[in-house]
């Protein structure tokens, strides 16, 4: 893959974050019942950073967690690679919660169906909310992002990458060229 273009800098990234972690207190009026999941990879990072801003916001501790969809996904078997199973860290029941799901980047859906399927085999959620920092588009699944951070239509031949570290400077989204 080569870089074409940062789409999103660091100081985007934040904002962005900020206005999904109010968006996600307006529309779930508070933090009662809250939990944040992050799925691996790309969302465990952007769910602790909006679960550190909601906490601030509010004053109060948010329980978070993190899913690994891995034996989920509906192509385990057909890509050929032994499937990398990594830990899932859901230290609570589900059940009557509000679970805001957290990923990078939706594409497809299918990541989005597979993390579904996986949760419940953590309870029965009171609902599921997902939050984005990108939606690129081109939907197989009837599924969308209740908070979105930004919308970036590609072509099926581009990559979007969220590349995060934990030095917040160096954060950005790029588009890359296959």
């Amino acid at each position: 893959m080569k870089k074409k273009k940062v789409v999103m800098d660091a100081g985007e990234i934040e904002r962005s974050l900020t206005r999904i972690a109010y968006e996600i207190l307006e529309r779930n009026k508070g933090t009662d019942n809250l939990i944040i999941i992050g799925i691996r990879k790309g969302g465990i990072l952007l769910a602790e950073r909006l679960r550190e801003k909601i906490s601030t916001i509010e004053e109060t501790e948010v329980m978070s967690g993190t899913l690994d969809i891995t034996l989920y996904r509906d192509d385990v078997l057909t890509t050929g690679k032994r499937p990398e199973i990594e830990k899932t860290y859901i230290p609570f029941p589900l059940d009557h919660k509000k679970v805001i799901l957290v990923d990078d980047v939706l594409f497809t859906g299918r990541t989005i169906r597979a993390a579904m399927d996986a949760l419940m085999d953590f309870g029965r959620p009171e609902l599921i909310q997902l939050a984005v920092l990108i939606d690129r588009g081109h939907r197989e699944l009837p599924i969308r992002a209740d908070f979105i951070g930004e919308t970036l239509p590609s072509s099926l031949w581009e990559n979007i990458s969220v590349n995060l570290t934990d030095n917040r400077n160096t954060d950005e989204v790029v588009i890359e060229e296959s």
